[in-house]
Parts: C-alpha cells; sequence; structure tokens
C-alpha cells in the first residue's frame, strides 16, 4: 500500500514537470466539456495506455518495441490530424471518408463542432495520448522501473504504473477544472471561442512535433530534473520506501533507480536521421556476396563505405573496416563497400577482386562502375562513410580518414537502439602495417600530385607537359613538391605511360611516406625499376614494395609504398628509374 501511495504522488507531482508541457495542449484542448463524458474518459484512456506500454516495456521483447513504436506513429498522425481540425473544422471534410468520421469525432469531442462529444471519443484521445506520454524517470518512477526491471512484467508493476498515471491524470484533472474555468470566462468576455478553439490547435501541433522530434524525452527531460527529482526524494524519505526487487538497502538511490530504468528503457541514440538511405541497386557486380536489397538489410544496422582500391586515404581505413565488420557482426552490423573507381584501371573487377585478396577483405563489395549508388547517395569523397539505422534512415556520415572513434561510437548507438544488449566499450585499435598504417599528420608538407595532364600541378621538364604525344623529357633538381620526367614518355589524361626502358621520375617531397600508383600497361608484362633517395639507396628508409637496395617490381595496377623515413622526417628527393618499358604512372600521394 505504501509504495501505492508513493507511486500516485509521483505521478501527480509530474504537473510540476516540463516533462509535462508537450500533452498538455491534448488535454487543455477538452477545456469546457463535461468531466463525465469528456474529460474522466481522456485521462482514463491516457492512464490506463501508458501502464499497459510501461508494463510490455518491462518485457524487454523486440515484439514489445516494435508494437509501441507502430502505436506511436499512429498516436502522431491522430493528434496532428486532431489539431489540424481545431484550426480549421472544414479540414476534416477534405480527407477520406473514415478519416473524417475520426476527425469529425475528434473536432466534436474538443467542442469545434456542433455535435455533442462522446465518450468514444474522449477514450480514443486518451489513448493517443497515453502511447505518447513519456514522463521524466525521477526517483520515484526509477523505483517503480527498478522493480519492473528486477521481477519483469507481473501485476504488481502494472498497479504501481496505474497508481502513478492516476496520480498524474488526477493532478491534471485538477489543472483542466481551473483552466476551463477560465477559458469560459475569456469566452463569455472576449467572444474569442474561435480564436481560442484555433490557438488550442496550433499548440496541439507544436506538441506533436515536439513529441516526433524526441525533444519530450531529451531536452525537456533534463530541464526537469532540478524541479522535482528534490521533492519526489522528499516523499520517498519521508514514507521509506522499500525497493520492489527485495534488495536490502532501504531505497534505491536517484542515479540508481534511473540507470536501472534506462537499462530496461529501449535505448534512443541522438544521432539526427539525415534522411532514408538510397538503394544499392546500381551496382555492376557484386563481391563477396550476392547482391543485397534494402528489404534484406532492414533490422541491421549498415555502415556503407566508399572506396577505391589505389586510394592511399581508402587503404588506410581498410583496418578499421575490417575490424569494426568483425567485431560487430554477432551484433547486427554489416559493413558493405562500395567500390566507385577514380581511375580507369579501377573499372577492371579482376583488379578489384586482385586488391580484395591483397587486403583480405571479406565484407560485401557492390562494384558501383557506373557511379549509380554514388550518386544516388550524392557522394563526393573517397573514403566516404554512411551509417544507417535498422530502419534504413541514414543517421551519421563521415568523409575522409580519421576519427575512427567518433565513426565506432556511432555504430555501437546504433546498434544498441536495434535491440543489442551489448554496452558501450573500448573502440578497435588494428596492428595496421606498410601502406595502411596511419599518415603522420605533422610531418606531411607535399600533397597529392596527379602525373597525367587533366589534373598534373607542379611540372617542372623544361619540355613543358605534352598531352597525348611522345616526348622526350629531362630534368634537374626540383624544389620542393615540383616533379619532373626523364626519358621517352607519353602523358594521357590520367597517367604517363613510359615508352622506351630507362626512364624515370623525379620528386622533391617533404613526408614520412610516399606512395606511387603504378600499373604495368596494356601488355600486363611486369616492369621492373629501382628507387633511390638523394641519389643513394634508400637503405632503412625503403617502402613495403621494395627492398632496402630500393629494387622492386609492378605486377600489377596499385598504390606502391616506395618510401617510409626510418628517422626524423626531411625533405628528399626521390628518384624511380624504370627498367623495362609500359609502365604507366598515376598519382603520388603521401602519409
Amino acid at each position: 500500500m505504501t509504495l501505492l501511495i508513493i507511486a500516485y504522488l509521483g505521478g501527480a507531482l509530474t504537473i510540476l514537470s516540463p516533462c509535462i508541457l508537450p500533452i498538455l495542449p491534448f488535454v487543455f484542448a477538452r477545456a469546457g466539456q463535461p468531466f463525465v463524458k469528456s474529460t474522466l474518459p481522456m485521462l482514463a484512456g491516457m492512464a490506463a495506455t501508458f501502464a499497459l506500454v510501461a508494463t510490455l516495456a518491462a518485457v524487454g521483447g523486440s515484439w514489445a518495441i516494435r508494437a509501441n513504436e507502430y502505436g506511436r506513429l499512429a498516436a502522431i498522425v491522430m493528434l496532428a490530424l486532431f489539431g489540424a481540425s481545431l484550426l480549421s473544422p472544414r479540414f476534416a471534410s477534405t480527407l477520406a471518408r473514415p478519416i473524417v468520421d475520426l476527425g469529425n469525432n475528434l473536432v466534436n469531442a474538443s467542442g469545434g463542432g456542433r455535435t455533442a462529444p462522446t465518450v468514444k471519443s474522449a477514450l480514443i484521445l486518451g489513448v493517443a495520448t497515453g502511447l505518447l506520454w513519456a514522463p521524466c524517470a525521477g526517483p520515484i518512477l526509477g523505483l517503480v522501473l527498478t522493480g519492473a526491471a528486477l521481477q519483469g512484467a507481473n501485476l504488481q508493476t502494472t498497479f504501481l504504473l496505474i497508481a502513478y498515471a492516476a496520480g498524474a491524470a488526477t493532478s491534471l484533472a485538477v489543472a483542466l477544472l481551473v483552466g476551463g474555468k477560465i477559458f469560459a470566462a475569456m469566452k463569455r468576455s472576449l467572444g474569442f471561442g474561435d480564436r481560442i478553439r484555433q490557438v488550442l490547435g496550433a499548440a496541439v501541433l507544436a506538441g506533436v512535433a515536439v513529441i516526433a522530434l524526441g525533444l519530450d524525452t531529451s531536452l525537456l527531460a533534463r530541464l526537469s530534473y532540478a524541479s522535482t527529482a528534490s521533492l519526489e526524494q522528499a516523499v520517498l524519505d519521508r514514507l521509506h520506501a522499500k525497493p520492489l526487487g527485495g534488495a536490502s538497502s532501504e531505497v534505491a538511490s536517484n542515479d540508481a533507480a534511473i540507470a536501472a530504468a534506462d537499462a530496461k528503457k529501449p535505448f534512443r541514440s541522438d544521432l539526427p536521421v539525415e534522411g532514408s538511405a538510397p538503394s544499392l541497386d546500381g551496382a555492376v557486380e557484386w563481391l563477396n556476396s550476392k547482391p543485397l536489397t534494402a528489404e534484406q538489410l532492414r533490422g541491421k544496422v549498415v555502415l556503407v563505405d566508399f572506396w577505391t582500391y589505389s586510394c592511399i586515404n581508402c587503404i588506410r581505413t581498410i583496418p578499421y573496416v575490417k575490424a569494426w565488420a568483425e567485431k560487430y557482426a554477432d551484433q547486427g552490423l554489416v559493413v558493405i563497400g562500395v567500390h566507385a573507381p577514380e581511375f580507369a584501371f579501377e573499372k577492371k573487377i579482376d583488379n578489384v577482386k586482385a586488391a580484395i585478396g591483397g587486403f583480405k577483405i571479406g565484407y560485401p563489395i557492390a562494384i558501383d562502375n557506373d557511379y549509380k549508388i554514388w550518386r544516388a547517395f550524392e557522394n563526393s569523397y573517397w573514403p566516404a562513410a554512411y551509417l544507417t539505422d535498422a530502419k534504413g534512415q541514414i543517421r551519421y556520415h563521415h568523409f575522409g580518414e580519421g576519427n575512427y572513434g567518433r565513426t565506432e561510437k556511432a555504430i555501437q548507438d546504433l546498434l544498441r537502439e536495434a535491440g543489442s544488449e551489448m554496452t558501450a566499450g573500448a573502440t578497435v585499435t588494428p596492428d595496421a602495417k606498410g601502406v595502411e598504417a596511419g599518415p603522420d599528420l605533422s610531418n606531411i608538407r607535399s600533397g597529392e600530385t596527379y602525373l597525367g595532364y587533366e589534373q598534373a600541378t607542379n611540372f617542372v621538364s623544361p619540355e613543358g607537359l605534352q598531352a597525348d604525344i611522345t616526348q622526350n623529357y629531362s630534368t634537374t633538381e626540383p624544389g620542393l613538391n615540383n616533379w619532373g620526367l626523364s626519358g621517352s614518355w607519353t602523358v594521357g589524361k590520367d597517367q604517363a605511360t613510359l615508352d622506351q626502358p630507362g626512364g624515370g621520375i623525379t620528386y622533391r617531397f617533404s613526408a614520412r611516406d610516399l606512395h606511387l600508383v603504378l600499373g604495368p600497361g596494356d601488355s600486363g608484362k611486369p616492369v621492373r625499376f629501382q628507387v633511390k633517395v638523394d641519389g643513394k639507396v634508400p637503405g632503412a628508409d625503403h617502402g613495403s614494395d621494395i627492398d632496402a637496395d630500393g629494387n622492386g617490381t609492378v605486377t600489377a595496377t596499385r598504390l606502391y609504398q616506395l618510401v617510409r623515413q626510418s628517422g626524423p622526417v626531411a625533405a628528399r628527393t626521390f628518384e624511380i628509374r624504370f627498367l623495362d618499358p609500359g609502365v604507366q604512372a598515376y598519382a603520388f600521394t603521401f602519409g
């Protein structure tokens, strides 16, 4: 009995909490209506529905959560219709007949029409309000929900929740009686009955918007704590209530009660909804998987990673994407790599397959050679990550490499929101080596440089860059971030192709790592080469694709790591000489 009294008083105190504000317009729209036929059924429907929904939440099953979501959606639509009908009774005439009847019932229930209000319409309005009401989890409600968490759904839990809701209904009824008299006086003295009804309609729509956006359980919940927590704690201290779970302590602390209650309530991430995820239907082929559709992915958290296999920034994100795919697969995460080519050679599916094997990627890869998925996402970056929730909504995105901790936190949040029982934990720390290792950002003074004439910059060979013709080039010592060719080359739109053996490239750079995208050309024959740094073999400064003497071979079109400075980073002159013809050079990147 003591707990029932406490629960009732806790509910009554909610009238003082900002969390009650969003539903006040629904209640005050009943002002001036008969108490027994209008106000009482509405408040009873609200209390009973809240108690039922809160009891089902203690079950914790996904079906209960989904049923509540559908119920809330229906309630939002119904109350939005109610508010629009208050603004304009003629609004109902534009709707289909079933909704017209419902709209008329709601208008009549609010006093906007000429027919007497009915118990049925008031009860429907109360049920809708109960589905949307989310009171703040202060000490008393926390105590009740803690018991529900420990014991599960049972009659005792339900009675306590009914008592809590009844207390709230009582305080609302008192407020409504007082407000009804004020509204009636205003109507008599000012003659603004229609204007008051329209103001109430606008307030109802505002309340619907606040609830639909989740502000009632985020911003208002934080504002309410200081205003009511001390009063509720005083009630608990005065009546010496015991925890429902049979614990030996006198009263669960406020923090513990809220934590236990929150642990049972469906988790809702504060990540914003950025829009619906586009279709993945544009892929020309899928690797590591059959084609995946939006329907197949519904209910899963999906990470869509746009990449291309010779992009150094993409390559350095791969260890993290692989680690997330492995770590969270059992929790419901699906990782999909969308391979959107930058260069023509990246459109060759065999090249992509070879790269996937080299990087040991096991998650699905959609080949987006026609950029249909790229355009559907309105993407503009390599790499780019998009996270969608279990409803197929984009909730997070990140462009470029880095910020891995924030991305993983977003993954954890959406998995918990989807029903995973995982807790937010430590982020992954993959052991990335070679070209996949993260950049030395503090020492990078050189930027990506293309060798094809369409985007080439800082070219210093005295002959000038000649487009699409064979040209003998020469070079001297270039300045920082300048480069030149030597030997016979044909420079195309995307790449420079060596026509005769012995040609080379020189670049003055300042960064820890130097990479060069190279391919063996149309013949596919391996091309041998040798690298020097400041005129000497690289020794300890060699990259992962050459030895200490600077020797390497171009066997496939991909990114090659040619220099990794082992000591202090300084400006160095890079030289590469090709012993065989036919090599194609695309771009320098640095790390």
